[in-house]
């Protein structure tokens, strides 16, 4: 036998290898099919008989009708501007709160690790369970009016929470927030950091930059996908903020998403879908307004 014969003999199929080869590229997406189909049939699918129960009467007449009464609706503006309202004042803050914990997490300080545990605690606690946790702090007779009492601070307790003092109401509900959701942030802006390759800070140092510095100019524009993707996520999830309100607030600080459990608690399934429709609105309107102002080149990418 031939030396060519042998390779041809050892050598597997043209046809196995074209299969391997056609195997190999398609395993991502078959990877992906299983969670493709849960969308699918678990979101999309909803989402689309939601819209159109926003735009369509039960006779399948297509109509504005929905929306027009929503718009109408009493709570409608004040829904839109106490959702907003905290969207633009927690939202920043938590960014700054996770990029001040995750700076320290990276700085590998004594007992950091142990930071990273208990800031993670609250990613263990639902929403409802952290709206009852400030409700027992900030309720009439709850802890802080307690203290305050206790201290001489304050001898009369002082209604937090009621509809009257809208202020202390609203800070509240971002505190509650702040508390709940930044640890999600942090997280995020951590994976961020720690894919930061040392010899950039170890160029930045050899050129005498200060840490602010290191933080401003290398860290923040590196981590800059990252904030993006945190950015766009909290977001999203604050226009749908819904449980730390209702047991904070009751009715007396109606959002986006209070109204539309309202609508369908009242048997008003198209209304509920109208205001489902805004808060979808609403949130693609900020995730192209995110993508567009934080995109990322190829060449950043490639550093």
């Amino acid at each position: 036998m031939t030396s060519d014969a042998r390779v041809s003999a050892l050598s597997p199929p043209a046809t196995n290898q074209s299969f391997a080869r056609r195997f190999e590229s398609a395993l991502p997406y078959i990877l992906l099919l299983p969670s493709a189909i849960f969308l699918l049939i678990f979101f999309a699918w909803p989402m689309v008989q939601a819209l159109i129960l926003s735009v369509r009467t039960p006779d399948g007449v297509w109509t504005t009708q929905y929306l027009e009464r929503m718009v109408r609706d009493v709570n409608f503006t004040d829904a839109l501007r106490n959702t907003f309202l905290i969207i633009l004042i927690a939202v920043p803050l938590q960014f700054v709160f996770a990029i001040a914990m995750g700076l320290l997490i990276q700085a590998k300080l004594k007992a950091s690790g142990l930071f990273l545990y208990f800031w993670t605690i609250p990613l263990a606690v639902s929403d409802l369970a952290a709206g009852l946790v400030w409700l027992a702090i900030f309720s009439d007779r709850g802890f802080l009016n307690s203290v305050l009492r206790t201290t001489g601070i304050m001898p009369i307790a002082f209604s937090w929470l009621s509809f009257e003092n809208y202020g202390t109401l609203l800070m509240a509900v971002v505190i509650a927030e702040l508390w709940r959701a930044t640890s999600i942030v942090m997280v995020i802006v951590v994976a961020g950091l720690q894919l930061i390759p040392n010899d950039y800070l170890e160029a930045a140092e050899v050129f005498g930059a200060s840490r602010w510095q290191k933080i401003w100019n290398v860290m923040l524009p590196m981590i800059r996908p990252s904030l993006q993707v945190a950015l766009i996520l909290r977001t999203i999830l604050a226009f749908q903020v819904f449980a730390v309100v209702i047991a904070l607030a009751g009715r007396s600080m109606p959002v986006l998403a209070s109204e539309a459990y309202n609508r369908y608690g009242e048997l008003n399934s198209n209304g509920a879908a109208a205001y489902a429709l805004v808060i979808l609105i609403f949130s693609l309107l900020t995730t192209g307004l995110y993508l567009r102002a934080l995109r990322t080149s190829e060449e950043e990418m490639g550093r």
